[in-house]
């Protein structure tokens, strides 16, 4: 009889265990799927489309803003693989973008820009989810830049329209001054003189400026070369140094020129060329103290022509170097300098050289100076 009681306890005892252990299932079943509804909610009403695919590249998840861009419904793309939606030609950017065309797979992007036919600009995210034993698939965010570009479309023009309309009455005080300081239309006293030249050197100012904003408009709506011609760099390097001599003079820095031999002829545009150069040996001179040293010098590798200028200079603090070739920015140690400039320069040297197909980079140490280089590549000449 004790024997018998003792089995039923033990199995009301089981029973009651079982019974706890299905309502802590059922409570976390009823959780997961409550994160889960927050979660497609969240996602349901996200301004940016997001596709989440699963490791075989396929759609597990699309938001609505994904579904527009890719112009399907809903049950025409979940289980389906994203690479057969890309194939479509407005896709063409994106499927560029996104597509590892010799892995035959999604590849990780960050930030990549791509527009479609209907002159729609997109900016795609794709980041790769894993765990520590396998790949799990893809999740990809696609951000509507399209309002975005129009607004700096239409600031470009703006400043496009400013600038030219400002060259005009610039160039005719620059003119006009200029007819007066020579002595053209009379005599005038030393206090006249000392007005008229810091006027002078003002407007020349407002000029330099304008044309780094011209710079800047031609960069941004992508025409900034139009007469590429083959020719030396380092022909091009001497008629930009003799510029300088004179503000070398009066600071007293040694510049070392390394006159190489034998580079091979390279193409470019001679003009904007030149502005890189002017560029990289003004802000050198600029920054390096009186009596400092500066030193160029021209290399080549198999693919390139290799310019190398390096100045004993003030440096650019560490902290501030990965924003060296964006606009409008000025390192807060020349600053304090009260050196001139606009912030516009080195942006706009990296893009005549990257629109050369070259890179540029550079090393520095705040107090120790800078080196900078910069490619253009050899080519054959036809």
């Amino acid at each position: 009889m004790e024997e018998s009681l003792t089995k039923t306890d033990e199995l009301i005892r089981v029973r009651a265990a079982l019974l706890n252990i299905l309502e802590d299932t059922d409570e976390l079943r009823r959780l997961a799927v409550d994160e889960k509804n927050k979660t497609m909610a969240i996602i349901e009403n996200l301004t940016d489309g997001v596709i989440l695919l699963n490791k075989k590249n396929q759609v597990e998840i699309i938001s609505p803003p994904a579904l527009d861009f890719l112009g399907v419904k809903k049950n025409e793309i979940i289980g389906k693989h994203l690479v057969d939606f890309l194939q479509k030609e407005e896709f063409s950017q994106a499927k560029e973008a996104l597509i590892d065309e010799n892995e035959k797979r999604i590849k990780s992007v960050y930030k990549k820009e791509v527009q479609t036919k209907e002159g729609l600009y997109m900016e795609i995210t794709s980041v790769l989810l894993k765990d520590e034993i396998e790949e799990k698939g893809f999740l990809i965010v696609i951000h509507d830049i399209t309002k975005d570009r129009l607004v700096e479309k239409m600031k470009t023009e703006f400043v496009s329209i400013a600038a030219h309309q400002l060259r005009t009455p610039l160039s005719a005080i620059k003119w006009t001054v200029g007819m007066i300081l020579d002595g053209d239309i009379g005599e005038i006293n030393e206090e006249q003189r000392e007005l008229l030249e810091k006027t002078y050197i003002s407007n020349e100012r407002m000029i330099h400026l304008v044309n780094d904003l011209l710079n800047v408009t031609r960069i941004e709506e992508g025409r900034l070369l139009y007469n590429q011609e083959w020719g030396q760099l380092e022909s091009l390097t001497e008629d930009v140094l003799n510029n300088f001599q004179e503000t070398l003079k009066m600071k007293n820095i040694f510049l070392d020129f390394e006159k190489p031999k034998g580079l091979p002829s390279v193409k470019f545009d001679k003009e904007k060329m030149g502005l890189v150069l002017q560029n990289l040996i003004e802000n050198a001179i600029k920054y390096t103290q009186n009596g400092g040293k500066i030193k160029i010098s021209l290399e080549k590798d198999e693919k390139s022509v290799i310019f190398k200028i390096k100045d004993s200079g003030v440096g650019i603090p560490k902290n501030q170097q990965e924003r060296i070739f964006t606009k409008f920015f000025r390192g807060e140690n020349v600053i304090k300098m009260e050196t001139e400039g606009t912030g516009l320069g080195l942006y706009t040297t990296k893009n005549i050289v990257n629109a050369h197909k070259g890179e540029i980079w550079f090393e520095s140490s705040e107090n120790e100076g800078t080196t900078f280089y910069f490619t253009v590549p050899i080519m054959k000449n036809n």
